[in-house]
């Protein structure tokens, strides 16, 4: 294995445009965490405490996401926060977040195809569901291999779907919400859900539950710094898509479950297969199942495209920095990463098997690896961020000629680690989870100790670090 490249033969190309690159955020969040897991939410902590859920997911999501543009401005390179941690934090690091985040995702996508064979044995029953993990499998790859901006605009449509599935559904909700139009001869809700078995039917244990599930959901945001590398004029486009996705995921999320739990019984709500299509359904709309059925596959197929995306680039990152083999840094005549794709790709459906021959056993591990993961992969951006800044200061850099600077420093980064580290501590307080916490610190710790091993005892293959910042800069 060899060092950090000094130089690279061929570069990423920079063809990423500005509404790609809010679609993409917003595609990588709004899927089935908000389609399927909102009931949930519902069901777990009531229609008011879902609502706080979601407000302080999105609150930490709003900390992530502008800590993530301060440090995309500074280096607005492909693998993003798997560079940043690498050097702000440390080489040690920066690889146990870039193989964790990997991992991540690539079971993700592997779970997305055989969702995907499922949604569609709806219409096509005597299919055998592997015949459509293949399809998908097939149609999501060539669609990375093509070039960056076949990717994007791809996403861009996929995310689109689901957009406009949301805003119908806000605005149908709502009608029937205050007698607008008729739910199948019941009276209009108005708010009597909210209050009928009190503001926190569950209490407070039932809110912390959910907002577990809610932070899960909002992840897959920070891809856009994944893309920061690939997008044109990030100066300009990465300010303005983190002002515009906070807020326009809150809306969609926190109008959405609003809308739910004014409709459907809290108690109903975490037993439904998706509350939109009971919704749907009670308004009278044909066919709605049917239409869900569509809309969910698209979030599917988005979140897979959307994975395999930032798998893809993650791991060609890695490999920048001597943390994964040279091979996976080789662009084809495209500019894709086509080697780093073809390994996410096969790993993605091996983890496929996985959940079919070892379920209970080396499936459930991944699982809790991944949800690990997000949440440390969330914490090391504003770890990475805060320590940038320290530097940068202590260096005589004058924060008014920062691109894009994070409000209110240190408080910002500081309370992102905090509710970061709140999360591992709710999952440790349910029995349910508490094991997640026990795998995926395993694997953190297993990672450490091999970087140790492999790049700390006198190996010439250690992880060489830019001194400063501005070098890792791409050039469009």
């Amino acid at each position: 294995m060899q060092t950090r490249h000094e130089s690279q033969p061929k570069n990423l190309n920079r063809s990423m445009k500005s509404r790609h690159l809010f679609m993409l955020s917003l595609g990588g969040v709004i899927g089935t965490g908000l389609f399927l897991g909102s009931g949930y939410a519902i069901g777990e902590a009531g229609p008011a405490g879902a609502l706080v859920a979601y407000l302080v997911g999105g609150l930490l999501m709003y900390l992530v996401m502008v800590c993530l543009g301060e440090l995309s401005l500074v280096m607005p390179v492909s693998g993003s926060f798997q560079a940043h941690a690498t050097k702000f934090i440390g080489p040690a690091t920066g690889f146990v977040i870039g193989w964790i985040y990997w991992l991540s995702w690539a079971l993700y996508v592997g779970l997305e195809f055989i969702a995907a064979g499922f949604l569609m044995a709806r219409w096509f029953p005597d299919t055998p569901i592997w015949v459509w993990c293949a399809i998908f499998t097939v149609i999501l790859f060539g669609i990375n291999a093509l070039t960056a901006r076949s990717f994007a605009e791809t996403e861009y449509w996929f995310a689109g779907i689901k957009v406009l599935a949301v805003i119908l559904f806000i605005i149908v909700g709502a009608a029937a919400m205050f007698g607008l139009m008729s739910l199948k001869g019941q009276p209009a809700p108005y708010f009597t859900n909210f209050f009928g078995d009190g503001i926190f039917p569950t209490g407070f244990t039932g809110v912390f539950i959910s907002m577990m599930t809610v932070v899960y959901a909002f992840q897959g945001s920070e891809i856009m710094g994944v893309a920061a590398g690939e997008t044109e004029n990030p100066e300009k486009n990465i300010p303005r898509a983190i002002r515009t996705i906070v807020i326009r995921v809150l809306l969609f999320y926190v109008l959405a479950v609003f809308v739910l739990s004014a409709i459907v019984p809290w108690q109903e709500a975490g037993v439904l297969e998706s509350p939109f299509v009971t919704v749907f359904h009670m308004v009278g709309i044909p066919y709605a199942a049917d239409i869900m059925n569509f809309v969910i596959l698209t979030a599917i197929l988005s979140v897979g495209n959307s994975g395999l995306y930032a798998c893809t680039r993650i791991l060609y990152s890695l490999s920048q920095t001597g943390m994964a083999h040279p091979v996976f840094g080789k662009l084809n005549k495209r500019g894709v990463p086509i080697n780093a794709l073809l390994v996410t790709l096969v790993f993605a459906l091996l983890s496929l098997l996985t959940s079919v021959v070892a379920e209970e056993t080396l499936f459930v591990v991944l699982l809790a690896i991944s949800g690990v993961g997000g949440v440390l992969t969330w914490m090391s951006i504003a770890i990475a961020q805060y320590r940038f800044r320290k530097q940068y200061i202590r260096k005589g850099g004058k924060v008014e000629d920062l691109k894009f600077k994070v409000p209110l420093f240190p408080f910002v980064p500081i309370l992102c680690i905090l509710m970061c580290l709140g999360i591992f501590v709710f999952t440790a307080y349910d029995p349910t989870q508490r094991t997640s916490l026990y795998w995926g610190f395993g694997f953190v710790i297993a990672c450490y100790l091999y970087y140790h091993f492999r790049y700390n005892r006198g190996s010439t293959d250690a992880v060489v670090v830019d001194e400063q910042p501005e070098k890792a800069v791409q050039s469009k």
